[in-house]
């Protein structure tokens, strides 16, 4: 089986570095899996994707050096199953907000003794099926979205969670749940500490912090985290169409 090269970078005590896409075509996201990137996040939930187009990119993605993976649109035993089967080697949950919603996506990732997930991996051959039920176990991983007041609350009972290998915190959400305005000092200064509290749950968990870094995400990578994506696809590619006019027509 192709090994999770991005999981056991992480494991290793390394950073992995990623792009989200939102665009819903495979064959974007396969052109970025050479890049130097060590994953690629397939955007279920705000993404366009849907589910076979979804199974194409993880195949596409694997052609390549990067790791596929997956956020799905809800913390669902049925939607973690369906892109598991498809190909999908990482699945990112939003909007965790307790231990039980960390639970419920630990036992839908793996299969028994170590969780409840469905026998049935139908579309796994891009990661070179040797035997699949015997190494998926230790080759998927696991990140739960912490961006809500009740997730920050709570985050160190949702890291505590066997089966979770680490999160993914969603500033966006995180900042509009605690009420905070971040073009202001003290706005910005009160997200970071959020954000900080996360990762310090991460490290006292023994898990792997995460965060969606965008325009500056080795910001994030310098501070401790680990799971890190520099933004979406869709909004690296027109900036850096911008920055191509500004150089070839400045005004």
């Amino acid at each position: 089986m192709r090994p999770n090269a991005a999981k056991a970078r992480m494991l290793a005590g390394k950073p992995a570095l990623g792009v989200v896409s939102t665009s819903g075509s495979p064959f974007v996201a396969g052109s970025l899996a050479n890049t130097g990137l060590d994953f690629i996040l397939v955007d279920c939930q705000h993404g366009a994707w849907e589910l076979n187009e979804a199974m194409d990119a993880f195949a596409r993605i694997s052609l390549g050096k990067a790791t596929p993976m997956a956020r799905v649109h809800r913390n669902d035993f049925f939607d973690i199953g369906r892109l598991l089967d498809r190909g999908s080697l990482g699945i990112v949950v939003p909007m965790v907000n307790n231990r039980a919603e960390a639970e419920a996506a630990a036992f839908a990732m793996r299969y028994p003794p170590r969780g409840g997930r469905s026998m049935g991996a139908f579309a796994t051959d891009h990661l070179g099926l040797d035997n699949y039920i015997a190494q998926a176990n230790d080759q998927v991983f696991l990140a739960v979205q912490i961006e809500t007041v009740a997730g920050l609350r709570n985050v160190d009972e949702i890291m505590a969670v066997d089966g979770v290998d680490g999160c993914w915190v969603g500033p966006y959400d995180l900042a509009a749940g605690l009420g905070l305005d971040t073009s202001t000092d003290s706005g910005r200064a009160r997200h970071e500490e959020a954000i900080l509290e996360v990762l310090a749950a991460c490290k006292r968990a023994g898990k792997i912090p995460g965060i969606y870094g965008g325009d500056d995400p080795g910001r994030w990578i310098e501070k401790g985290f680990q799971f890190v994506t520099a933004g979406a696809e869709l909004d690296l590619m027109a900036q850096a169409t911008r920055d191509l006019v500004r150089r070839v027509r400045p005004e």
